[in-house]
């Protein structure tokens, strides 16, 4: 019998941190799990990343009523991963914004996202009776969209792909401050199973060249000063590197995706397997490295029965 994904064995609650990293400027972090960035202006709050449930919003919600009693206006969705947007509706933001692609990717493959992270990720999901459906946009742009809070700007870019297609930041220029979504992570493993090996890098270099004094990362511990920026930044581009390389170089000479998997694997194994869901990830992004290896740009809807069929492969 397959044993299971890395992940449904994680039940262990996390220890929750809500912290600072520029002025008004709080990163809610959980020891690895899916990081909420909350920026508050004059007069209003934006969220960025909404948790996966109503019930982990709630408590998202709870620390930002510690430090404002300021309304919460706008949610922002950096990209469409179900553990990111479906704890939307307990924030009761006026809007829901989000790239185009993003929106386009909810309606590809949205529901089938949901059901497949739903089978994987059990603790995250918990509650999840109270989530009302799929998370809708309201509002959606293109490459750019500037939002004010007051007298407080936010500006909204898509910077290039990397962990999805429709990857969006969120950089508040007063305190050169950047919420990332997943397109960085610091001492946590990156999932890649969406995303665009040929393209991250040059993103990361899109973000470094706003030169942040902080990012809220979309795992990990929120990151202060350039030179944890930088470590992030770094961090991320050698996950990549070594999860790409390997399974690029099996695919060249025809080989098999268990034969990418060991390759990963022992290029991985010794950086990276003690950081937060490297194994569950680990599966994902070997099947994606492989697949980009061979050509295919867009990639494959992940379903849950496609998670078990790939999981079987891999295990020989």
């Amino acid at each position: 019998m397959a044993k299971q994904f890395a992940s449904m064995g994680d039940m262990a609650e996390k220890k929750i941190t809500f912290s600072e990293i520029g002025r008004d400027i709080w990163a809610f972090t959980a020891e690895g799990d899916p990081n909420t960035g909350v920026i508050i202006g004059d007069d209003s709050v934006m969220i960025v990343d909404a948790q996966a449930t109503p019930r982990l919003a709630h408590k998202v919600v709870e620390k930002i009523r510690t430090v404002t009693d300021k309304p919460i206006k706008y949610v922002v969705l950096s990209h469409y991963h179900a553990v990111r947007v479906l704890g939307a509706s307990a924030y009761g933001a006026e809007q829901i914004l989000a790239s185009e692609k993003c929106r386009a990717m909810v309606a590809e493959r949205g529901q089938e996202d949901w059901d497949s992270e739903f089978g994987r990720f059990p603790r995250l999901f918990q509650g999840h009776e109270s989530i009302p459906g799929l998370t809708w946009p309201t509002m959606t742009f293109r490459d750019k969209m500037t939002v004010y809070l007051g007298n407080r700007r936010v500006d909204l870019m898509h910077l290039g792909r990397a962990h999805t297609a429709g990857d969006i930041v969120a950089w508040v220029p007063d305190e050169r401050v950047m919420l990332t979504g997943d397109i960085v992570e610091y001492k946590a493993a990156c999932y890649c199973g969406d995303g665009h090996f040929s393209d991250w890098g040059n993103t990361l270099d899109n973000i470094k060249s706003y030169d942040p004094l902080a990012i809220a990362p979309g795992r990990g511990a929120a990151l202060v000063g350039v030179e944890q920026v930088d470590a992030a930044l770094d961090f991320t581009r050698d996950f990549l590197i070594n999860t790409y390389r390997p399974a690029a170089a099996v695919a060249a000479r025809g080989g098999s995706l268990k034969e990418a998997w060991d390759a990963v694997r022992a290029a991985c194994d010794p950086k990276f397997s003690d950081v937060p869901i490297y194994e569950h990830c680990l599966p994902f992004n070997v099947t994606r490295a492989y697949d980009e290896a061979l050509g295919m740009d867009t990639p494959r809807i992940w379903t849950a029965e496609r998670d078990r069929q790939m999981w079987e492969q891999l295990q020989g």
